[in-house]
């Protein structure tokens, strides 16, 4: 989950490191205030994110649901209604595998076509965005053996072979993950030999994300770009990794030698350039390109719109290159009849107590609390996990990412796309209010992961994506959206995850 800044005018370059939802790297910031991509001047001089990002959903809604892009483009309290309009943004596509991939263009369409590049010399569209002197390519070859198994930490322990089969099956039983995980992470146990990811280049974007896949990728001996601000303490960490690893690290810096004080790049600022170190760096290799970023507020819609400039034009330049995504929990999906089925039995089958205190809080909240999941028998269902906590501009920041997965597949580019689970990351627990609602989530179904098993598990999914042409080929868009779902139980809860958020973190702070 993200915390929400209200930025309705010339909102500031903020820090990162806010309340992430675990899906974000904690660490990426804006190293050069007010330049790179920026939201449009309206005519009063401001820059209003509300606009944009009415306008945005809007756009994608226009031709599928005129409706609902009337309904967006008229609401006057977007910072609190927009949770209704982004669940639209995913009923309208089901059902229609053109129209969710229209609403997919039309949107990332609007969204490239209202964002700036600021600079010293004014304001441009990102199309005329060009590249500046590119940086040197430092390196560090790890002194490690390749790791030549998958293994996942859990719980103190470190589980392989058939002691991870049989968990990945308690995870699906209980609701956890989509059964197609374990499919998935089936294959890579039967094929050890892709963890090294032979004849490819993996850039991670967001290299001091908690959840990214960086430091697996090296202990299996893989080939990897980091990029992530020019910040000493980040690149300390991921240098540190790298020398103790079995992989070969490579990273933008000031000079061709691999320190701390010279190595990064402000993806916000230079996107381009990092776009063509990158096809240097990757030279005849496959390069696969992962967005791990985040940030605050307004800039994470802004560096997400940056990592899409450098991946498109990657796309445009080497079309064999492959697309990286990690889609937060915390959002609308379309969801397979069976998930709706097991909510719909946990539901009816909850306990005596659950029923006789239901009645009472849904009364006395006018219905906002314990409510029931799904219509039972909706084949798909709509889960939606929002949390209007996190504010529209990481809503849309999100939606982005998965629009741009939806778009890429149908133009035949390789995409890994996988809903990662809930995980207490340092942004997260951080927040005082979030921690408490992850603490207390257990008692709803809802299973928290620590970093050390989501990075490890999530990289373990895009080793397989990479390895089957992006995973099994499905009719509609959320149906691969679906695949190989780690949503933490949100999915399969017997009640809407919005109706018992707030007594979870009141249990969770009596526990902590």
């Amino acid at each position: 989950m993200a915390s929400s800044h209200a930025e309705p005018a010339d909102e500031p370059a903020g820090a990162a490191g806010g309340a992430g939802d675990g899906t974000g790297s904690g660490e990426t910031a804006v190293s050069h205030p007010g330049h790179g991509v920026v939201f449009p001047r309206g005519t009063d001089g401001r820059r209003s994110t509300t606009a944009v990002g009415r306008a945005v959903v809007a756009a994608a809604l226009q031709n599928v649901d005129p409706a609902g892009a009337r309904a967006a483009r008229q609401e006057p309290g977007w910072r609190s209604n927009y949770l209704l309009h982004f669940r639209r943004l995913v009923e309208a596509g089901v059902g229609s595998p053109d129209a969710a991939v229209g609403m997919a263009r039309a949107g990332l369409d609007a969204l490239r076509g209202q964002l700036m590049v600021k600079s010293v010399d004014g304001e441009v569209p990102l199309a005329d965005w060009e590249a500046s002197r590119l940086p040197e390519i430092a390196q560090v070859r790890g002194s490690a053996e390749p790791e030549t198994e998958l293994s996942v930490p859990y719980r103190g322990a470190r589980l392989r072979g058939d002691e991870l089969r049989r968990q990945v099956d308690r995870w699906v039983e209980a609701g956890v993950a989509e059964p197609t995980v374990a499919e998935a992470v089936g294959a890579v146990l039967d094929h050890p030999e892709w963890l090294r990811l032979e004849g490819r280049t993996v850039a991670v974007l967001g290299a001091g994300a908690e959840m990214g896949p960086l430091i697996p990728l090296l202990r299996w001996g893989a080939r990897v770009a980091a990029v992530d601000l020019p910040r000493p303490a980040i690149w300390s960490r991921v240098l540190g990794a790298a020398r103790k690893s079995a992989g070969q690290l490579v990273l933008p810096s000031a000079k061709a030698e691999a320190d701390s004080e010279s190595a990064g790049a402000d993806l916000l600022a230079d996107a381009p350039t990092v776009a063509a170190w990158l096809a240097d760096v990757a030279g005849h290799d496959q390069l696969v390109v992962g967005n791990y970023v985040y940030a605050d507020g307004a800039v994470n819609v802004r560096v997400s719109t940056a990592v899409d400039v450098l991946s498109t034009r990657l796309v445009a330049e080497r079309p064999d290159t492959a697309l990286g995504f990690l889609a937060t929990p915390t959002d609308v999906f379309a969801v397979p009849g069976d998930a709706v089925r097991q909510s719909t039995a946990a539901y009816e089958q909850r306990s005596k107590t659950a029923k006789i205190l239901g009645r009472p809080l849904r009364t006395l909240s006018g219905g906002r609390l314990l409510r029931r999941a799904y219509v039972p028998g909706a084949d798909p269902g709509i889960s939606d996990s929002l949390v209007a906590q996190q504010g529209p501009n990481y809503a849309l920041a999100k939606r982005l990412q998965r629009w741009r997965a939806t778009v890429a597949r149908r133009d035949g580019v390789l995409v890994s796309m996988n809903v990662a689970p809930p995980t207490r990351t340092r942004s997260v627990v951080k927040n005082r209010a979030l921690a408490a609602a992850y603490a207390g989530a257990h008692r709803f179904g809802v299973e928290v992961f620590e970093p050390s098993t989501s990075n490890v598990l999530m990289a373990a999914l895009l080793v397989h994506d990479l390895h089957t042409g992006g995973g099994p080929r499905h009719p509609e868009p959320w149906q691969d959206e679906a695949y190989a779902a780690v949503h933490g139980g949100l999915w399969r809860l017997p009640y809407a995850p919005r109706s018992v958020l707030g007594l979870a973190a009141l249990m969770g702070a009596a526990r902590r």
